[in-house]
């Protein structure tokens, strides 16, 4: 009987999978998990699963602008200003200290302050995400108190965020008006006479459209009644006149609410997500008159959900562009805006598949129901799999047999590549 064959060294396996982007103790793990199993010749596929899983850049032509799955809004390659050098390097930052006087700061010193400017707010703050945003107001401006809210707009978002959920987390106490598809002013007002409200809450849908026989209550009008009108309109439209756009605003916003516009109506605050129609990295802004947002700020639960420098610095150049009226500086609305006819020279000119005319959606539980016109590259079959796999990994979609790669999701830089991985 010949001698069974002796499995090669843990060391020397990872070594041979070396050309792999991994540090090499994950290698060895990979190495190690292979030997184990009794299949060497696995090890380099397993490393290959490892490296698939993290964080990496990807192109998006998906159509979806604002694809949750890929961090929605996306980001230039450059975040702040760069080291001390001029080299890019992000290095320390004046995230805590004023400069003038070489005292200690405050984080809602810069980014905040420029994304109050840019909406016509007093004030602003900025938290880790729009959900943070909701529950830090809630918890410190009606903890023990009541909050007044439509039941048509106690929603649920993606992730399982609730309204209803939020609120008792907050320990505010909700106190539902109206009916799923009619909410009234006279609804609003029994609840504030038969009460003493902290806080009238407006929830904008967001993800979902409730059409038909409805009726709801616009800001300008719940503002008499008393409380503080909060009103989270999601999506972090700044001003509904988009003066970042050369062309105005485009016809698939037409009903998104904007803070700008919700603060002049009456609304005492506005809460939204920095991801989304913003076009900033993930985060929740908090915004509108000077003394409730300082109350948020003093509140324990603020440094709960406060962001770090990086997301600061990100959020800091992007409301430099919207005061710039820079809308092609921020890499949602250059996309957003292209024109279709810029789109289809593209696509005929990356040489592969047949070029199609498609639709595109913001995404994000932005601007649900409206679509904008697109362009791309189709081929046969179902080619996702294979996309995900090319480097960097192509995300398409799959429609009625043929692969899709939408144009208007995918930076103009990329073309060679969505070309090379069809090809």
């Amino acid at each position: 009987m010949p001698a069974p064959q002796r499995p090669p060294s843990v060391d020397a396996l990872a070594r041979q999978l070396a050309d792999i982007d991994l540090p090499h103790p994950l290698l060895v793990d990979a190495a190690r998990q292979a030997i184990a199993a009794g299949a060497p010749d696995s090890a380099r596929a397993i490393a290959e699963q490892v490296a698939m899983t993290l964080l990496r850049p990807v192109v998006n032509a998906t159509g979806v602008l604002l694809h949750t799955n890929l961090g929605r809004a996306p980001l230039a390659a450059a975040t702040g200003r760069g080291g001390a050098g001029g080299d890019g390097a992000l290095r320390y930052s004046n995230l805590e200290l004023d400069l003038l006087t070489g005292k200690r700061g405050s984080r809602s010193g810069h980014a905040a302050s420029l994304l109050a400017r840019a909406m016509g707010a007093e004030a602003a703050i900025v938290v880790n995400n729009g959900a943070a945003a909701v529950l830090l107001v809630l918890a410190a401006l009606a903890r023990d108190r009541d909050v007044v809210v439509s039941r048509g707009e106690l929603v649920e978002i993606g992730g399982g965020f609730r309204v209803p959920e939020v609120m008792a987390e907050s320990g505010a106490r909700l106190v539902e008006v109206g009916t799923t598809n009619r909410t009234r002013l006279r609804d609003y007002g029994a609840a504030v006479a038969g009460g003493d409200p902290a806080l009238i809450l407006k929830v904008h849908q967001s993800n979902y459209r409730i059409v038909g026989f409805t009726q709801s209550v616009e800001v300008r009008d719940l503002a008499p009644l008393g409380p503080p009108v909060v009103v989270d309109i999601g999506s972090g439209l700044l001003d509904a006149d988009t003066p970042w756009l050369v062309g105005g605003p485009p016809a698939w916003l037409a009903g998104e609410p904007a803070a700008r516009q919700t603060l002049a109506a009456g609304a005492a605050l506005v809460t939204f997500s920095g991801d989304k129609l913003l076009g900033g990295p993930q985060a929740g802004v908090v915004a509108g008159r000077r003394d409730l947002v300082a109350a948020c700020a003093a509140h324990p639960l603020s440094r709960v959900v406060r962001p770090g420098g990086l997301v600061l610095g990100a959020l800091q150049e992007t409301a430099m562009a919207y005061l710039r009226k820079d809308g092609q500086a921020i890499p949602f609305w250059r996309m957003a805006a292209a024109p279709v006819d810029e789109l289809r020279r593209r696509a005929a000119a990356l040489g592969v598949g047949r070029p199609v005319d498609t639709v595109a959606v913001a995404g994000g539980g932005s601007v649900p129901g409206q679509e904008l016109p697109s362009a791309g590259v189709a081929v046969d079959g179902d080619r996702a799999a294979a996309l995900r796999a090319h480097d960097p990994p192509i995300l398409a979609r799959v429609h009625e047999g043929s692969t899709i790669c939408d144009l208007r999701t995918v930076d103009p830089a990329d073309d060679p590549v969505v070309a090379k991985a069809l090809a």
